[in-house]
């Protein structure tokens, strides 16, 4: 076998023959007077000398001790020392304690052994972490002076173990062209503190003061547990300081991800309206998720797609993207593939109203667990088109209820939202009535198939924030509804989290409601992503309203409030009490003859049997539709 070892490598493998001679000869000498190491112990010297020289080299190129760039040296590569040190002096002192029962010599002190183990350690990881010592220091040097002139003066919101890394990152590579001038963090305990030599300065409060009285360039938001309500305050800061910002992901984005400084990115509209994270309560998730067949329907949408990555978390053993879209399907296979490379992937392009095709779907991957997010949901664009919304959103949503009844799918979750608490759209009626074809589906099986309803999620495809960035970018004006229009938000992150919390806990028949916070003004909204794009609401960019449209409320509701709400064992999660309305063979009936008017194009028919079938249901005929 040709050993090739790359020129730096070489140097590195003399080294090691040097120093195992000086090591063992140290050892001796360390043990024993020098005289009586050459008049009794010379010949054990001249065997321990020969099996180092020889063993030594061999072990460590088996152990990769010469394939490596030790100038990227880390702990990793400290075990693999260790290793292969012990290794070596594990077989060589095997081989000497046998010579010497065997009489080869007569002489030798065995204390030497571990006194050689210990001394080829320090050889062995000195010789190679100060190769990259002396590497980082003329990196170091060498970049200083490239960019001494460049750099930025960061000061870092948040002296925990996030902020620490992302400090770390910017004093280990100034290509970054940050450098780290202190911590600002709310415990006492760590002020005045240091962290990698960065000082703790003050509390958050004093960010203003800070940032007057030292040169600072930069801010970085490293607390993935800060409220919106924070966050609103140091960007705020930030602004009036004209002091550039930055963040790194709240919390559940970091769920299963790498945390590093590559992840910190501009402060986003979702930043401002997170709430302190709940409490993570994983067991009940792990035990549905883990080494289970899970199919996520629409999972090219926004909420789909994060619930296969938060899934995929849970190395469940396979994973179906189900959804109509190709490109949309890709990007999330794409994604799923980089980020969870061990998770079985099989994608399904499937249209969820094409009862074959889903059946075919079903049969082939035998799915466990079934989340159900696929649906129409923008309101005023389903106000026109009724049929279609019909056929997807109720028809769709029974094909895959029926699949996974057909299959014996123990689990079942559908996404629901608060536009099905007293529908006045076509949207929110479908969802509505889709909701009562899960619970119904559940008090006939008695598995746990159940319900969860939230409000707007931040970011989602069709939500306000996309539209409100593109008017934005135009100059404005950005377009409001109403000034009093309200809704509830969260984050996609935060929403799908509590979706699984929620699965873990269904029993069967539940509708599950996420604790969504107050309910937010949508001018609000507008006027705080104005003024993180840099521009001063009012003065920059106008906003103009343009009134309600069809199917709108001015606020929503996530329950009825003659319906009794019950706490769960999670704090963000209630339980409406049962309410099957509607159930067995006369929701059946409504369904199909729903189903029946939109293949006939009757949606003036189709708003009249909600309105008069469905509890609650009050949907205007679109104007110009029906007088």
């Amino acid at each position: 076998m040709k050993i090739n070892i790359n020129i730096r490598n070489r140097y590195i493998l003399i080294g090691d023959l040097l120093l195992s001679f000086i090591s063992v000869l140290g050892t001796y000498v360390l043990r024993l007077e020098l005289i009586e190491v050459f008049s009794n112990y010379y010949l054990s010297l001249l065997w321990m000398l020969l099996l180092s020289l020889s063993i030594k080299p061999l072990v460590y190129y088996v152990y990769g001790l010469y394939r490596k760039m030790w100038i990227y040296a880390s702990v990793r590569e400290l075990k693999l020392i260790i290793l292969a040190v012990s290794t070596a002096s594990a077989a060589i002192a095997a081989i000497m304690l046998l010579l010497f029962t065997n009489r080869v010599f007569t002489s030798f002190p065995r204390s030497v052994l571990i006194i050689d183990w210990v001394i080829s350690l320090i050889f062995v990881g000195g010789l190679r972490f100060g190769l990259r010592i002396v590497f980082e220091n003329n990196k170091n040097r060498q970049a200083s002076r490239q960019l001494v002139d460049i750099q930025k003066n960061a000061l870092i919101i948040g002296a925990g173990d996030m902020g620490a890394t992302v400090a770390k990152e910017m004093q280990k590579n100034p290509a970054l062209k940050s450098k780290p001038i202190g911590f600002l963090d709310d415990n006492p305990e760590k002020y005045k503190q240091q962290l990698h030599g960065i000082p703790v300065i003050g509390r958050i409060r004093d960010l203003a003061r800070v940032i007057k009285n030292n040169q600072v360039n930069e801010v970085i938001i490293s607390i993935p547990s800060a409220s919106g309500r924070v966050i609103r305050d140091i960007t705020e800061i930030c602004r009036r300081n004209k002091i550039p910002f930055r963040t790194m992901p709240g919390i559940y984005e970091l769920l299963g991800g790498d945390v590093n400084v590559t992840r910190l990115r501009e402060v986003e509209i979702a930043d401002l309206l997170r709430r302190p994270p709940t409490p993570i309560m994983e067991g009940s998730v792990g035990e549905i998720l883990k080494d289970k067949v899970v199919l996520v329907t629409g999972a090219g949408g926004s909420i789909g797609s994060e619930l296969c990555r938060q899934i995929a978390r849970w190395q469940p053993s396979r994973l179906v993207l189900l959804g109509h879209g190709e490109n949309s399907i890709f990007e999330t296979y794409q994604m799923l593939k980089k980020s969870f490379p061990s998770v079985a992937l099989v994608t399904a392009i499937a249209d969820i109203r094409d009862e074959e095709r889903v059946a075919q779907v079903f049969s082939r991957n035998k799915p466990q667990v079934v989340f159900h997010a696929a649906a129409h949901k923008h309101v005023p664009l389903m106000e026109t088109n009724i049929e279609e919304c019909v056929l997807n959103n109720i028809f769709g949503s029974k094909v895959v209820i029926d699949a996974c009844v057909k299959h014996h799918v123990k689990r079942f979750v559908f996404i629901s939202t608060d536009k099905a608490v007293r529908p006045i759209s076509i949207m929110g009626a479908s969802k509505r009535i889709a909701e009562l074809l899960v619970l119904n589906a559940a008090n006939q099986t008695h598995l746990s198939y159940s319900v969860v309803r939230f409000g707007n999620v931040l970011g989602s495809r069709g939500s306000v924030v996309p539209l409100f960035k593109q008017q934005i970018a135009q100059g404005g004006p950005v377009t409001v509804t109403h000034p009093e229009m309200t809704r509830y938000f969260m984050t996609i992150p935060e929403a799908v989290y509590l979706v699984l919390q929620s699965a873990g806990m269904g029993k069967g028949g539940e509708t599950f409601v996420l604790d969504m916070g107050e309910q937010i003004r949508i001018v609000d909204l507008a006027r705080d992503l104005i003024r993180l794009s840099g521009f001063e609401p009012g003065k920059d960019i106008e906003i103009v309203f343009s009134g309600i449209r069809d199917g709108e409320k001015l606020s929503e509701d996530l329950w009825n409030d003659g319906r009794t709400l019950n706490p769960t064992e999670h704090p963000a999660i209630s339980s409406e009490q049962s309410d099957l309305v509607l159930q067995g063979e006369a929701l059946e009936h409504i369904v199909d003859s729903l189903v029946a008017l939109a293949l006939d194009g009757e949606a003036d028919q189709i708003i009249d049997l909600i309105n008069h079938r469905v509890p609650e249901a009050e949907i205007k005929h679109p104007a110009g539709r029906k007088k």
